[in-house]
C-alpha cells in the first residue's frame, strides 16, 4: 500500500484540499450552532483560504513546470534574465495565493496595494492556467494526429517552448484589457419592463438595481461614492441592492459604506442578503449599519410601494434572505417565500428581489403569480474563462428573461466585481429598470 509520503505532490495536495472541505462541511452542520459568530467567522474564512489554495497548488506547480522547469536545460537557464524569470514567476505565484488572506488581514477604507496586486496576480493565475491547459490539449491533439511514430526532434522542442511563451503573452494581454475594463465606471443600462397589474399610475415608475459591490479588498468607499452619485443623477423613485454589498465586517469597513447615506430615493432604498453576506457572519450588524442610512433590509418580508398619485394604488415589493444562509444554517436566516410574500396577493403586481438566479427559479416554481424577480450573483461571469462556468450553473445568466405570460427576471452582471479588479467578456452595471403599466 502507498503511504501518504510517497504520493506525487499533486496527491498530497488533493488529499490537502479533501481534508479540508470535510472540515468545512463539519463546522456548518455540527459546530455551526455551537460556535460564537466571531469565532465561526474566522474558522470559515480560513477553512475558505486554506481550501482554495490547496486547489490552487496543483495548478501553480504546473505552472512552474511549465514556465521555469521546462526551460532549465537550455543555455539560457544560467544567465541572469531566467532568475529574474524564476523570481517574478514566484513572486506572482505566491500573490496569487496571499489572495485569499486578505480578506484576514487587509480591509480597510481603500483598498491597499497588495491586495490589489495580490487579486491582480490571481485574475491572470486563472487565465494563464485556462491557456496553459488549452494549448497542452491542443499539442497532445497534434501529436495524437501526426502519429505515435514521429520521433522526437528540435521541432517538438520549439513547439513545447513555444506553448508556454504564447500563454504568458495571451495572459498579460487580456490582463492589462480586463484591469482596464474594470477600471471604467459602470455602465448604465435602461431597461423597460412590462409588470402585469402594475397600477396605471405607477406607469414608469423607474428602479435603480445595485448588486455585488463587494466592499473589501479592493473595492473601497472612492468606488461606492462614485456608484452613488451616477444613482443620484439617475433620479430613482426605488433604489435595490440585491446582495453582496460588501465582504468584510461591518464595524471594519464602516467608513467605506457612508456614501449610501447620501441616497434619496423618494420611494425608499431596500435591500436583501447576497451569499457573502452570510460569509462575513455579521448580518444583524450590517442590518442595523443600513437601517442607519435608512437603507431598509427585507429580511423575508415585503412591504407595499404606493402610487405617489394615488393611495389606493400600490404594488408588493418583497425580499427574501440568501439561500446560502440554509447551507451555512445561519440562525433565523434562510430562504422563506411563503413569509416574504405574506399578504402579496395576485390581486396586485408583485416585484421579488433575491440575490441568485436558482433563488428565482425555484421562487417562481413557488409562486408563478410573481411578476418581477430582480436578481445578480453571476457577475456575467467577471472574467473570462470563468464566464463559461457561471452560465452552466445558473438557470439566468444575465439580463433580461421572460418566464412564462406575465413574469420577467433580471439578472444584473453586478455593480463593482468580486475581489478580481478585471472584467472580461462582462461588463458592470447600473441598472435603470423603468416598469411599464400594461
Amino acid at each position: 500500500m502507498i503511504s501518504f509520503k510517497q504520493l506525487p505532490i499533486e496527491a498530497k495536495a488533493a488529499v490537502a484540499a479533501g481534508v479540508v472541505f470535510f472540515s468545512m462541511m463539519l463546522s456548518r452542520s455540527y459546530l455551526a450552532e455551537k460556535l460564537d459568530f466571531r469565532t465561526r467567522r474566522w474558522l470559515l474564512r480560513l477553512q475558505m483560504a486554506l481550501f482554495a489554495n490547496t486547489l490552487m497548488l496543483m495548478g501553480s506547480l504546473h505552472v512552474w513546470r511549465s514556465t521555469v522547469t521546462t526551460f532549465t536545460r537550455s543555455s539560457a537557464a544560467s544567465s541572469f534574465c531566467f532568475m529574474l524569470w524564476k523570481t517574478a514567476v514566484f513572486i506572482f505565484l505566491a500573490l496569487a495565493h496571499s489572495s485569499f488572506f486578505t480578506l484576514l488581514f487587509l480591509v480597510a477604507e481603500e483598498p491597499y496595494f497588495f491586495s490589489l496586486a495580490a487579486y491582480t496576480c490571481l485574475g491572470a493565475y486563472i487565465i494563464l492556467i485556462f491557456f496553459l491547459f488549452t494549448l497542452g490539449s491542443v499539442e497532445q491533439a497534434y501529436k495524437f494526429l501526426a502519429g505515435r511514430g514521429a520521433k522526437a526532434g528540435t521541432g517538438n522542442k520549439n513547439r513545447t517552448a513555444l506553448k508556454p511563451v504564447l500563454a504568458v503573452v495571451l495572459t498579460v494581454v487580456l490582463t492589462v484589457v480586463g484591469l482596464l475594463n474594470a477600471s471604467q465606471p459602470p455602465t448604465v443600462n435602461s431597461v423597460e419592463i412590462p409588470v402585469h397589474k402594475l397600477p396605471s399610475t405607477m406607469n414608469n415608475l423607474k428602479v435603480v438595481l445595485l448588486s455585488d459591490i463587494h466592499l473589501g479588498p479592493t473595492v473601497g468607499k472612492t468606488k461606492l461614492a462614485m456608484i452613488v452619485r451616477m444613482v443620484k443623477a439617475l433620479k430613482p423613485d426605488i433604489t435595490v441592492i440585491v446582495g453582496d454589498l460588501s465582504d468584510a465586517e461591518a464595524k471594519i469597513i464602516r467608513p467605506a459604506v457612508e456614501p449610501l447615506g447620501e441616497l434619496d430615493s423618494p420611494l425608499g432604498t431596500y435591500f436583501v442578503t447576497g451569499n457573502h453576506e452570510y460569509y462575513t457572519s455579521d448580518v444583524s450588524n450590517w442590518f442595523e449599519l443600513l437601517k442607519s442610512f435608512n437603507i431598509q433590509p427585507l429580511h423575508n418580508e415585503n412591504v407595499k410601494i404606493v402610487s405617489p398619485k394615488s393611495t389606493s394604488d400600490w404594488f408588493c415589493l418583497a425580499g427574501v434572505d440568501d439561500i446560502e444562509a440554509d447551507v451555512l444554517r445561519y440562525s433565523g436566516h434562510g430562504m422563506d417565500l411563503k413569509k416574504a410574500l405574506r399578504g402579496c396577493s395576485s390581486e396586485h403586481a408583485i416585484v421579488l428581489l433575491a440575490h441568485q438566479p436558482i433563488a428565482a427559479k425555484w421562487a417562481l416554481q413557488e409562486r408563478p403569480d410573481i411578476n418581477l424577480i430582480l436578481s445578480g450573483h453571476t457577475h456575467g461571469g467577471q472574467i473570462f474563462p470563468l464566464n463559461a462556468g457561471a452560465y452552466l450553473l445558473n438557470p439566468f445568466f444575465v439580463g433580461l428573461y421572460k418566464v412564462g405570460q406575465n413574469t420577467f427576471v433580471y439578472v444584473s452582471p453586478g455593480t463593482m466585481y468580486y475581489g478580481i479588479p478585471m472584467r472580461l467578456g462582462s461588463r458592470a452595471e447600473i441598472t435603470e429598470i423603468i416598469l411599464r403599466s400594461p
